[in-house]
């Protein structure tokens, strides 16, 4: 249970706002949150966070992705503590490099070869370059909405970018294969590119798994046109499935972009991609002081281990269908209609006739005030770490959260 005042992480607040430009930035900023929410934690293991003033959560978000085995998976921090012991960030890459790279050609069923980065818009801005490299074209077509990272290219937040950091996106509609035709005949013969997340996860918006018509359409306009269809698998990567999330609707890319769940939130991304696309890899200058770091390579080597070993997929679908059902139950009870989207194990948790998020975020408030740790906006994750009882602990903290909706809202 929530405590009333969360005096040291005031405190900290106060003194983060006198050193780092708006006291803190990007998406990890809870000015962005219903009142309540802590910014500062002290510790977290498995699915449960605690704040700098003792409070403990279900973690709904699980550090916005990276932990898909739950915090300090014990196999995890052993393989990379015993990989630091030898060595990390050193002047040239270790071994684990060509083992990891071999790995994920192994697993991912499109990947030939593949490079590694530190983070998602990392990966995401290197496949780009690459298409660019091979079809010597500019555009780029990009679902609207969409998000692919935090560069100038593609950040949805403008402010400190050119209208000529965006001239050669074109934008479509996610599962419109009219407007993906339409922007392709827009820019005819300069297609780079036709960018795709593996879901429509748009924050605040309903989530649409893509259809199969639509991926096929996707994949034919890539196979006519000779453009690189890209596949955007920083968010989703591993939770879908293990051999890349397109594989659920039988279409394979020629580019993808993973991180988040790739090493059970050490700091590690990667492309894959085909051999049609390997030359243009090797043309592309691309580096990073810290971007071999062999303890993240360990720890991504152990976590895809522990993912196909353990069936941690079916673990998470389970488990987010079962927090599905409880709060479709309660929506029920409290006469409110949710509109719960996307995979099971990637909540999306809106409720109807609430334009504002007014709903949301009182319902979200209070889900915190009983120790679930849940958004109001952004589709949420599961990780192999929850437990049944730690659902039905968020779900109590839900049902009284939705009675309070109900007593302030009505019923629906």
């Amino acid at each position: 249970m929530l405590s009333n005042s969360l005096p040291i992480d005031a405190a900290l607040r106060t003194r983060a706002q006198r050193v780092i430009p708006g006291g803190m930035y990007g998406h990890l900023n809870v000015a962005r949150l219903p009142a309540g929410y802590p910014q500062f934690f002290a510790r977290a293991e498995g699915a449960t966070l605690w704040d700098v003033d003792g409070n403990a959560y279900v973690d709904f978000m699980c550090a916005y992705g990276p932990m898909v085995l739950g915090y300090g998976n014990r196999e995890v921090e052993a393989a990379a503590a015993a990989q630091r012991a030898l060595g990390d960030v050193m002047t040239g890459p270790s071994e684990r490099l060509v083992e990891l790279a071999e790995r994920l050609v192994g697993l991912i069923a499109h990947a030939d070869w593949a490079l590694f980065q530190r983070n998602g818009t990392d990966a995401t801005t290197l496949c780009v370059s690459i298409a660019r490299a091979a079809s010597g074209r500019r555009k780029l077509l990009v679902a609207r909405g969409a998000y692919h990272g935090s560069a100038p290219w593609c950040t949805p937040h403008p402010n400190g970018t050119t209208a000529e950091d965006r001239v050669h996106l074109v934008p479509y509609d996610y599962n419109d294969i009219a407007s993906l035709a339409a922007a392709a005949q827009s820019v005819d013969g300069d297609v780079a590119g036709v960018l795709v997340s593996a879901f429509r996860h748009d924050y605040g918006k309903d989530q649409e798994l893509p259809t199969e018509a639509f991926a096929n359409a996707a994949r034919a306009l890539c196979d006519r046109t000779g453009a690189a269809l890209i596949l955007d698998d920083v968010r989703a990567g591993f939770r879908l499935d293990l051999r890349g999330s397109w594989e659920t609707v039988g279409v394979r890319p020629d580019l993808a972009a993973y991180s988040k769940a790739i090493a059970n939130g050490y700091t590690l991304a990667a492309v894959t991609g085909g051999d049609k696309f390997r030359d243009a890899a090797a043309s592309v200058f691309m580096t990073g002081s810290f971007w071999c770091g062999a303890a993240s390579m360990a720890a991504a080597l152990k976590t895809l281990e522990i993912l196909e070993r353990d069936r941690c997929i079916a673990t998470m679908v389970r488990l987010g269908q079962r927090f599905r059902d409880g709060l479709a139950e309660q929506a029920r009870t409290h006469g409110q209609v949710l509109r719960q989207t996307g995979p099971v194990q990637m909540p999306q948790v809106l409720f109807a006739n609430d334009p504002d998020v007014e709903k949301g975020r009182l319902f979200a408030a209070e889900a915190l005030r009983g120790g679930a740790w849940i958004h109001p906006q952004h589709n949420m994750f599961l990780s192999a770490a929850h437990t049944e009882a730690d659902i039905d602990r968020a779900l109590q903290a839900t049902d009284a959260a939705m009675a309070v909706v109900a007593k302030h809202f009505g019923r629906d």
